[in-house]
């Protein structure tokens, strides 16, 4: 019998470390000539067909309103090679600098929204907002994912999950189970 680790009390301002699991991805942007890229820590996806995505971007980002307004945005998922691109996205302002240049990432023409696919990404997801109506209240966004690109390998690509605190953890070891998937059971 597996035996139960002694647990301690903890702060709730900080769970995130155990409860964001999914990777961290670079959200694109553009609207009326200007662009952004921000970081995000936080994101869940919702349905599978449609595909639905959902997100918090604060309203204080730069990001807010490109996407708000223009109702779109690519969900780019990078690796551990773009962590300190990923860092330095994160902890600068697009309102200041343009943030393709500073961090020397490719943005590259989407082909179904105007927000630019970044080149150095594992994926890309573009995305049309599906839903608003808990934008104003909570700054949640429903995005569809109507077209995405994935690079052939590798197939399992190392990606960075947010802890907290400037840390990162990394997704690691491969565990298969497929002799016991049963996808008749998904919707039981």
């Amino acid at each position: 019998m597996a035996r139960h680790a002694a647990k301690l009390d903890y702060p709730v301002s900080r769970i995130r470390r155990y409860l964001e699991p999914g990777p961290i991805v670079m959200v694109s942007s553009a609207l009326d000539g200007r662009r952004n890229i921000m970081t995000m820590g936080w994101h869940t996806v919702m349905e599978f067909s449609p595909s639905l995505v959902g997100c918090i971007i604060a309203g204080g980002n730069y990001s807010f309103d490109l996407i708000r307004k223009s109702r779109e945005c690519v969900i780019n998922l990078p690796t551990t090679a773009l962590t300190d691109a990923v860092v330095g996205v994160g902890n600068t302002t697009g309102a200041q600098v343009d943030k393709f240049r500073t961090f020397g990432l490719t943005p590259q023409p989407a082909t179904r929204v105007k927000a630019p696919l970044i080149a150095e990404c594992h994926a890309n997801f573009e995305c049309r907002l599906a839903d608003d109506a808990l934008v104003d209240k909570y700054n949640f966004f429903i995005f569809e994912v109507v077209k995405a690109h994935v690079a052939r390998s590798p197939k399992h690509p190392e990606t960075l999950h947010y802890t907290g605190d400037g840390v990162f953890m990394v997704a690691g070891k491969i565990i298969s189970r497929r002799r016991q998937f049963r996808p008749e059971l998904l919707d039981s």
